[in-house]
């Protein structure tokens, strides 16, 4: 169902005019990360990647990926998921407040709301976590990051169409002694932060970890109430505490039980917005002065503005190596999150539009794998996958928009109240077979059905509407991959695969039950190429794509109520399609590394209406309207929304040595992050455009011994962009931030 930004479209008429700073790594890498399981270097500087169920030389393996340990995080100023847009190539984050649309290559989720899912699955420790909301979970104890690029299906959990991101925290280790790390922080802001974790061997057999983190931030925004007055809520203040509490235990070499439990409190304060017309320098179209230009964090309000994600997450992963190598695997997952928010709608001091929710979200997952051994001509795998999701939109009517705050009108209120639960479940396998030691083919299958079901009361502007619905989806997706080793430097492979995401139920909004949207289907074709050149100081990587869609789904304006937004799908052929390469220097101290990502995205043959302009008449998707011509569009060849033409990250650093163990070492690193666009209407006088970001971020860190001490800054040229549109209101990138921290390994 439509949740957040119904909102937009969805409140009708009203509405339609109405801490970059804490560290994230765990400990150096020489310390923790290659003792651990999801570690993604080995001692021979080979890069492991696990997101296949087997540990594969990313250079050698048919997939296209970046991985990120967790020192390079630290060292990039990658303390979350909005930062790592500008770390890797193809990725594309937008944070519309508490939930943030992750996109890959143009493809993830770029409609925010709990009816759509996503086509990029976010995995904690291998089960996939909520799929908008409750992203502002920090990275702290990261062993690594490992993001997979195009369809994923054969050999993961959840389906996906546009990626996967697998974060990985560091594992207890057996018998290696007490050993841990603590960091602090203190920047601009009054941003203030701890986070540590330590290793505990309990038995020869059991070891536990204890990681925690916690940080605080005063508000970027310059916040006043009506006719200048001091506002008397809350300015967007940040209060993070999070923790997660890890067992390992191996009773015999063939078993082993991993369980981690992570808990947070994340108050963000709130998530003030601005109207995208008081961005604009000169009135649209002209170069008249804009009276009312502010910059994006100079805001007013009339309303109380709030943000507040409270999450429990425990994982279960079994492994039982059975004989002949073959390994039985089971994981699981329990997570339980509320997300509360409360906005000033119109983003002004003088409007009367409001926003208020509380949501409960409980999500339980299960995996069951049968894996063969690395060895052998042929390797397999099987697997089986539950996912049972569930929104809770709390009674009595705790989803409100209300249009005449703060007189608390029936008549101009939308309230929603029920439940939404969705199921998915999934077969899949996929074989591989050597047909000769340097040529490799491998093929996977997948099958997946799908389920959503909408339990919903709303009361719209006084008027009682009932919803109980429900869609099924089902679908059979493959991949067939092959793998040349051309030398031992040179790795050439190409596959085809295909992608699905559910269909899913449009929300009532003053037309009964619209009807649902169709699931979503997509052929990827990718071909790549490998190299390590200079006995393995350089590597480099050149990867081409061009994916198919099928029954692209879209938000546009309802086909015969247009000022209500309603999810449709393209029927004609969507493409997006491009290349990227990443390339990494290694000579002596000094450390380069690039990526590039170029992208062309071109919807199909589609007419839609922009539920923000009035408009008479009814728009068919396919014919359009003559009656409705002045906004009835022809979407043919627009560009996917957030989905930038180029995206390109580079960083250096040098370390020098400095006598006794002692060294110093700079760092910089850049991101860009091309123009997009916000909607496929493409209406720039409406703030559609969204302009290039650039972010420079540095660190100077001195060493001695097991104390480090780092200098920082992030967006050092304190860039103010917007980083989303939502319902009429930009939000804002964070702005720059500089600081110390202070880490100290045991």
């Amino acid at each position: 169902m439509n949740y957040r930004p119904l909102l937009a479209g969805a409140s009708a008429l009203a509405l339609v005019w109405s801490g970059a700073a804490a560290a994230q790594t765990a400990t150096p890498e020489t310390q923790d990360a290659p003792a651990q399981a999801n570690a993604s270097n080995t001692e021979d500087g080979e890069i492991v990647v696990t997101a296949q169920r087997r540990n594969e030389n990313l250079m050698t393996t048919a997939v296209s990926a970046s991985v990120l340990s967790g020192t390079q995080l630290d060292n990039k100023g990658v303390a979350n998921v909005d930062a790592l847009q500008f770390a890797m190539p193809s990725v594309v984050v937008n944070n519309f407040g508490q939930g943030n649309d992750f996109n890959v290559r143009g493809i993830g989720k770029a409609e925010h709301n709990t009816q759509t899912t996503t086509g990029v699955i976010t995995y904690r420790d291998g089960v996939p976590t909520f799929p908008g909301y409750v992203q502002g979970e920090p990275y702290y104890d990261v062993a690594n990051i490992q993001v997979l690029r195009g369809p994923q299906g054969t050999i993961v959990g959840q389906n996906a169409t546009g990626g996967a991101v697998f974060v990985n925290t560091n594992d207890p280790i057996i018998g290696g002694g007490i050993h841990g790390y603590f960091n602090l922080n203190y920047g601009n802001y009054n941003d203030a932060g701890f986070q540590g974790a330590v290793n505990l061997p309990l038995s020869d057999t059991f070891a536990a970890r204890v990681a925690l983190y916690a940080s605080r931030r005063d508000t970027f925004y310059n916040i006043t109430g009506p006719n200048g007055a001091p506002y008397p809520y809350d300015k967007g203040n940040v209060g993070i505490m999070a923790g997660r509490v890890s067992f390992l235990w191996k009773p015999t070499d063939r078993l082993s039980i991993l369980w981690k439990t992570d808990a947070g409190h994340l108050d963000m304060g709130a998530y003030p917005a601005t109207p995208f017309s008081n961005y604009f320098e000169t009135l649209p179209g002209t170069s008249t002065p804009n009276p009312n230009h502010r910059d994006l964090f100079d805001v007013s309000f009339n309303a109380p503005q709030a943000a507040r994600d409270e999450f429990v997450r425990s994982t279960l992963k079994a492994e039982y190596e059975l004989a002949g190598g073959v390994k039985l695997r089971s994981v699981s997952s329990y997570q339980w999150a509320n997300t509360m928010y409360r906005a000033d709608l119109d983003g002004t001091a003088t409007g009367i539009s409001t926003f208020y929710d509380s949501v409960d979200e409980q999500q339980v997952t299960t995996e069951l794998n049968l894996i063969s051994p690395d060895t052998g001509r042929v390797t397999w795998l099987l697997g089986a996958f539950g996912l049972w999701n569930d929104y809770y939109f709390r009674k009595p009517y705790q989803f409100i928009i209300d249009t005449a705050y703060p007189f608390n009108l029936p008549a101009a209120q939308y309230k929603l109240q029920g439940t939404n639960p969705t199921r998915s479940l999934a077969a899949f396998g996929q074989i591989g077979f050597a047909i000769t030691p340097r040529l490799k083919l491998d093929a996977g299958i997948r099958y997946t059905a799908s389920q959503s079901t909408n339990h919903v009361d709303v009361l719209q502007y006084g008027t009682y509407i009932r919803q109980d619905q429900q869609v099924k989806s089902d679908n059979v997706s493959y991949k067939v991959s092959l793998g040349w080793k051309a030398s031992d430097t040179q790795y050439l492979y190409g596959f085809v695969a295909t992608g699905f995401r559910p269909g899913g139920l449009n929300v009532p909004v003053g037309l009964g039950n619209p009807a649902p949207f169709e699931p979503e289907e997509v052929t990827s074709y990718e071909a790549g190429w490998k190299a390590n050149w200079a006995g393995g100081k350089v590597r480099t990587t050149i990867t081409g794509f061009y994916n198919d869609y099928k029954n692209f789904q879209v938000i546009i304006g309802y086909p015969t109520f247009p000022t209500f937004g309603i999810e449709l799908n393209v029927p004609n052929s969507t493409k997006i399609y491009g290349f990227e390469a990443e390339a990494e220097f290694h000579f002596g101290g000094l450390q380069l590394d690039a990526g590039v990502n170029v992208l062309k995205s071109e919807l199909g043959t589609f007419y839609a209406s922009d539920p923000r302009v009035a408009a008479v008449g009814a728009c068919d998707p396919r014919t359009g309207s003559p009656t409705n011509a002045a906004n009835c569009i022809n979407l043919n060849g627009r560009r996917q929304t957030y989905a930038p033409n180029l995206t390109f990250n580079l960083g250096a650093q040098y370390e020098l040595a400095l006598g006794n163990g002692d060294k110093i070492t700079p760092r910089a690193n850049f991101g860009h992050v091309g123009d997009q666009w916000a909607t496929l209407f493409q209406n720039s006088a409406r703030g559609d455009h969204l302009e290039a970001r650039n972010i420079l971020n540095a660190q100077l860190a001195y060493q001695h011994k097991s104390w480090t001490v780092t200098l920082y800054g992030t967006n050092l040229t304190d860039q103010h962009y917007p980083a989303a549109l939502n319902s009429g209101l930009y939000f804002a990138g964070p702005p720059r931030q500089y600081g110390i921290k202070l880490l100290k390994t045991f």
